[in-house]
C-alpha cells in the first residue's frame, strides 16, 4: 500500500497493511540524525520508510510589514505579517518570546481585516504546479492547512491575555474576527478547488488547551467556536474531503464537542498535558481517526517508549482510525538509534 490508500483505510476506519506513520522532527532533530549517519540530502521518511504527506497553505494574512527591529549573535526583534512584534533566539527549536500586539482593540481590528485581501499572490500556485502532480504520482495524502479560529488569533495576532479577557468583554469583535479568517481561507481555497487542485484534507492548527485543561469552558466553545468549526467542517464535508483537527493541550473536556461538530480526526493527543487516548478511542473510536497520543517525553527512553508502543497500538489501531505519531512532534532529545528502534516496533506492532 501506499502512503494515500493506507491513510485513506484509516479515514474509512477499515485495518490496512499497518497504521501509517506521520510525524513532524525538530529542525535540531534532523540535524543531529545527520550527525549521527543519517544521510544529508535524503527525506527522513524516505530513510525510515514511513509515509509521506503533502502539504501547503494559503495566506491570510494582513500582510503587515515584517522588518528586523535589533539584532545580535543570539536573537533579533522584529515585526511579523501578522502586526506581532516578537524575539527570536538563533539557537535551533529555540521558542520566540512575544513582546507585543498590534490587533487589541476594534479599531485596530478594523485596519487588519481591511488588508486581509484576496489578491491571486497569497496561493502557492508555483509550487503547487510543481508538486501537486509529483505528489499525486507518488502516493501522498494532501493536505491543505486553514487558518483560522482560537489559535491564530491569540498566538498570532491578539496575544492569549487580550483574546480571553475580549472573548468575556468583547465577544461580538472575537466572532468577527474568527468570521474574517474562515472566510478569507474558504475564499482562496475555492478558488484553488476550481482550479483543478483538489486535495484529501482540510487540517487546521486551533489549541485550545494547555496542561491540566482548557483555555475556556466548553460552554465558551459551544457558543463562540464551534459555529465556525462546524462551518470549516462541512466545507471539507462538500467537497468530499476530511477535516483534522491540531488541538494541544487537555482537551478531554472538550472532545465530545468536537466530536458533534464532526471533525473527522484530532490530533495530537497531548499525553504529557493529561489528553487519555485509550479512553477517546473506547468512546468516540468508530467516530474519529486519531492521530498522535505517544508521549514525546519517552521517545529518548528506549525502554519507555516501546512499553507504550505495545500498551497503546494494539488498543488504538483496531478497526484502523489510527495514525501513528508524537503527541506533539520529534525533540531533538532523540537519538538515530532511538528512533530506528521505535520505527521497527511501531511497523511490528502497528501491522494488520
Amino acid at each position: 500500500m501506499n502512503s494515500w490508500e493506507r491513510i485513506k483505510r484509516m479515514y474509512e476506519h477499515k485495518e490496512a497493511d499497518r497504521v501509517p506513520i506521520i510525524d513532524d522532527p525538530w529542525a535540531g532533530t534532523i540535524r543531529r540524525w545527520q550527525n549521527e549517519g543519517m544521510p544529508k540530502g535524503v527525506e527522513w521518511e524516505d530513510y525510515f520508510d514511513v509515509d509521506k504527506i503533502g502539504v501547503f497553505q494559503v495566506d491570510i494574512t494582513p500582510r503587515y510589514e515584517e522588518k528586523i527591529l535589533e539584532e545580535n549573535d543570539r536573537w533579533y526583534i522584529s515585526t511579523s505579517k501578522w502586526g506581532v512584534t516578537a524575539k527570536h533566539f538563533k539557537e535551533l527549536d529555540s521558542t520566540p518570546e512575544y513582546l507585543d500586539f498590534s490587533v487589541v482593540d476594534e479599531e485596530a481590528w478594523a485596519d487588519a481585516k481591511a488588508r486581509m485581501t484576496l489578491e491571486d499572490d497569497r496561493i502557492p500556485w508555483e509550487m503547487l504546479k510543481k508538486n501537486f502532480p509529483k505528489w499525486r504520482d507518488e502516493g501522498r495524502w494532501i493536505r491543505a492547512i486553514f487558518w483560522f479560529g482560537f489559535d491564530v488569533t491569540h498566538s498570532h495576532m491578539m496575544g492569549t491575555e487580550n483574546l480571553l479577557i475580549a472573548m468575556m468583554e468583547e465577544p461580538e469583535l472575537v466572532e468577527d474576527m474568527f468570521d474574517t479568517y474562515l472566510k478569507r481561507n474558504i475564499a482562496l481555497y475555492d478558488r484553488l478547488w476550481d482550479a483543478g487542485y483538489h486535495f484529501d484534507e482540510m487540517f487546521w492548527y486551533d489549541d485550545m488547551g494547555y496542561k491540566g485543561t482548557t483555555f475556556f469552558s466548553p460552554n465558551m466553545y459551544r457558543n463562540m467556536l464551534q459555529p465556525y468549526h462546524k462551518k470549516a467542517v462541512d466545507w471539507a464535508h462538500d467537497h468530499g474531503i476530511v477535516a483534522q483537527l491540531h488541538s494541544c493541550g487537555d482537551i478531554m473536556t472538550l472532545v465530545p464537542d468536537i466530536v458533534a461538530t464532526g471533525v473527522d480526526a484530532l490530533n495530537p493527543l497531548e499525553v504529557k498535558a493529561g489528553v487519555d487516548c485509550l479512553k477517546i478511542k473506547k468512546e468516540y473510536g468508530d467516530k474519529l481517526v486519531l492521530r498522535g497520543g505517544i508521549n514525546a517525553v519517552n521517545w529518548s527512553n528506549p525502554e519507555a517508549i516501546i512499553a507504550e508502543i505495545n500498551e497503546k497500538v494494539p488498543v488504538l489501531k483496531e478497526n484502523g482510525g489510527f495514525i501513528f505519531s508524537s503527541d506533539h512532534s520529534i525533540p531533538n532529545s532523540v537519538s538515530l538509534d532511538n528512533m530506528k528502534l521505535i520505527m521497527n516496533e511501531i511497523k511490528k506492532v502497528g501491522k494488520y
